[in-house]
């Protein structure tokens, strides 16, 4: 396989982002893009000099597609993608996998059946920040883990939710800034610091009106480690402050603010120091640089061509929604929260009755 041609589904903020990280891998192209906005739709297309289709199935019967990279509200995520794979294309999904671990679970289990590739988008992996923490971690240089926590101070205005039908639903965005936005500091979290082993939480919403799910989240959690930590969100920070991970190890301590590295101490003397970055602090998809993305692109795109699994298959970009569900669980009932998490089903609940 010389280069791997990608289709892409959805007309909305990220999706240029996909298609531009897509565009500089010399060993891919977008080759077809789908939406429902037409306008939007050839836009996109012209832009990235690719076919367009307002047809899903139609565009899926062509041969010449190798994987799709589906950009849509996140309640769609799944079934789109088991539909891809049917056709045997290669899927990849940006965050979440889904809203549920019953659709995450159906995704997985189908493009395992179909053989093909899986991955889910959580480029801020790719950060040279988090690739260098992650080594630090790794070496043992932090010792043994103590305390992890994560810190999403995000602005995000009423007119933001009220741009689209979809934003601040169970049904289609599951779930408001832990899933929406704070699911990529989870992640990132998760993946540092080792898996959860339980939470407690709580959410509400304060700062929108007509919102169904949480603006703001707080929560205590625990490790399989046995280190303690918080998760903290909210889209009512305004402008957009700072978001930061704070790793402290029996060894040393360790600051991300914004993917950046800004600080690793060490009792054994080491310090390593960085400019902090407040650049994307708070922002929305349209201003964020692809290189991240096209990192993870290339490495999907490698995995492809291989036959390997990428980096972030469908079982890793299931381990932030777990976390989240969790999270929700604990806040709906009241209760502490073990993982692993026998199912989702609470959310039909919760989305009648609110928090």
């Amino acid at each position: 396989m010389n280069k791997i041609n990608y289709a892409i589904v959805g007309t909305g903020s990220i999706v240029p982002t996909h298609a531009q990280a897509i565009a500089n891998i010399p060993d891919a192209a977008v080759i077809a893009v789908c939406g429902k906005d037409i306008a939007r739709t050839q836009e996109i297309a012209a832009r990235f000099n690719c076919d367009w289709y307002t047809n899903y199935q139609e565009m899926l019967q062509r041969k010449d597609i190798d994987a799709v990279s589906i950009c849509t509200p996140s309640g769609l995520h799944a079934d789109l993608g088991i539909e891809a794979a049917l056709a045997g294309k290669h899927v990849v999904i940006e965050k979440p996998i889904d809203i549920s671990l019953e659709k995450a679970d159906a995704l997985i289990r189908t493009c395992q059946q179909q053989g093909v590739k899986l991955a889910v988008i959580f480029q801020r992996r790719y950060s040279d920040g988090i690739i260098t923490l992650k080594q630090f971690l790794d070496q043992g240089r932090l010792g043994n883990l103590i305390f992890g926590g994560c810190y999403i101070k995000l602005f995000r205005s009423q007119e933001y939710y009220d741009s689209g039908a979809w934003r601040g639903t169970w049904e289609l965005d599951g779930g408001g800034v832990l899933m929406n936005q704070g699911i990529h500091y989870i992640d990132m979290l998760q993946y540092l610091a080792g898996p959860v082993a339980e939470v407690k939480g709580h959410c509400g919403t304060f700062g929108h009106t007509g919102l169904a799910v949480e603006d703001t989240a707080s929560a205590a959690i625990k490790f399989q480690s046995g280190a303690l930590g918080v998760i903290e969100g909210t889209t009512c920070a305004y402008p957009g402050l700072v978001s930061r991970i704070d790793l402290y190890g029996t060894e040393g301590s360790a600051v991300i603010e914004n993917e950046v590295l800004t600080s690793v101490q060490l009792k054994n003397g080491y310090q390593y120091k960085a400019g902090s970055s407040t650049e994307n602090a708070g922002v929305s998809s349209p201003d964020i640089s692809c290189e991240c993305h096209q990192r993870q692109f290339q490495d999907i795109t490698t995995a492809i061509k291989n036959n390997v699994e990428p980096a972030i298959n469908g079982s890793e970009g299931r381990k932030s929604l777990e976390v989240i569900l969790a999270i929700y669980k604990a806040a709906f009932t009241g209760n502490r929260v073990t993982l692993p998490l026998a199912d989702s089903l609470f959310l039909k609940e919760l989305a009648k009755t609110g928090w």
